[in-house]
């Protein structure tokens, strides 16, 4: 059984039209389907405003989907109540600056799930602190310290022992690095890396950087206009890749190991409020054709690699390293 099971979920905002008293829907995301197992790390990728995000609140039940159903080993993550849902996925937010309460010293923030939850006595939370602050390679110096205090660095290692507090099964992170300097990410990410390991968690890993993405992943998914698109086992891209999108976001930022000839994608990113019929791709897509507009492609290929596209890339020859 999957860890972690999403299916045909869909989340729709209403927002004020332009009439007076009409209002326009926004698809933030539409019949999002996908599995999560234990100990895998799933990365997301897409533009800004593709649904990475809405799919990571989705996971953590910050928002509710509109229809569809998300389950945590079989059970609706609905029927889950805060207690249980807290014991099973933690989250990591984008800006450690704005996640973290500026009033409260690093012990108490990190103390905090654990008093909610009434986990164990208080000399167990306070063992419990000090070995988060460990795990994460925090000085004990550091304890009674504000965030104010802290290098951007420091700041999120706090932020990922908060959400390992509860000893989760599943680590969201959403965009965890793009705050922070160069200098400290590939800090972070080696840290990311190494407490999946050592606590065998499975992760979505969120981020426009879709060369780190395929670094830290087993799997990548392809977000477009709040679709997942494509798929794919991260060894496979981006040589391997079928779906069009997919090719362009990883020629955008090529990498030298794994070359790609670029791909220029002409037109506007469509609206959320007005997506196109057929492929929601289709206006902005170098294969495209009046076919593409008529009907939403089929999901094809086998489980491990799927994607929607008539006019997929089919390449053949080793698959990259």
């Amino acid at each position: 059984m999957s860890l972690v099971e999403v299916d045909g979920v869909h989340v729709v905002h209403k927002i004020r039209g332009s009439s007076l008293f009409g209002h326009d829907r926004v698809y933030a995301l539409t019949d999002a389907t996908l599995t999560i197992a234990k100990g895998e790390t799933v990365g997301v990728v897409g533009e800004s405003g593709c649904g990475k995000s809405t799919l990571a609140k989705v996971l953590v039940g910050l928002q509710k989907p509109t229809s569809g159903t998300v389950r945590y080993a079989g059970q609706p993550l609905s029927a889950l109540r805060p207690a249980e849902l807290g014991r099973t996925v933690g989250m990591i937010f984008q800006d450690p600056s704005t996640a973290l309460n500026r009033r409260l010293p690093v012990s108490k923030i990190l103390r905090d799930p654990l008093d909610v939850h009434q986990i164990g006595t208080a000399e167990e939370r306070g063992e419990r602190v000090r070995e988060l602050m460990n795990l994460v390679g925090l000085p004990s110096s550091v304890a009674d310290a504000l965030p104010s205090q802290l290098s951007g660095g420091q700041r999120q290692r706090v932020a990922i022992a908060r959400a390992l507090a509860l000893r989760p099964a599943l680590l969201v992170a959403d965009e965890p690095t793009s705050a922070l300097d160069v200098s400290v990410r590939a800090q972070i990410l080696n840290l990311l890396l190494e407490l999946r390991e050592q606590l065998e968690l499975a992760m979505v890993f969120v981020s426009h950087d879709i060369q780190t993405v395929r670094r830290m992943s087993d799997r990548i998914v392809t977000m477009y206009l709040g679709r997942i698109v494509e798929q794919a086992p991260a060894a496979e891209l981006p040589h391997h890749a079928h779906h069009p999108y997919t090719r362009a976001l990883f020629s955008a930022t090529p990498s030298l190991l794994h070359p790609v000839e670029p791909i220029v994608l002409s037109g506007p990113v469509p609206s959320a409020t007005a997506p196109p019929p057929g492929c929601p791709f289709h206006t902005r897509c170098p294969k495209a054709t009046e076919e593409c507009s008529l009907a939403l492609p089929p999901q094809s290929g086998p489980d491990e690699h799927t994607y929607r596209c008539i006019h997929p890339e089919i390449t053949t020859g080793v698959t990259a390293s």
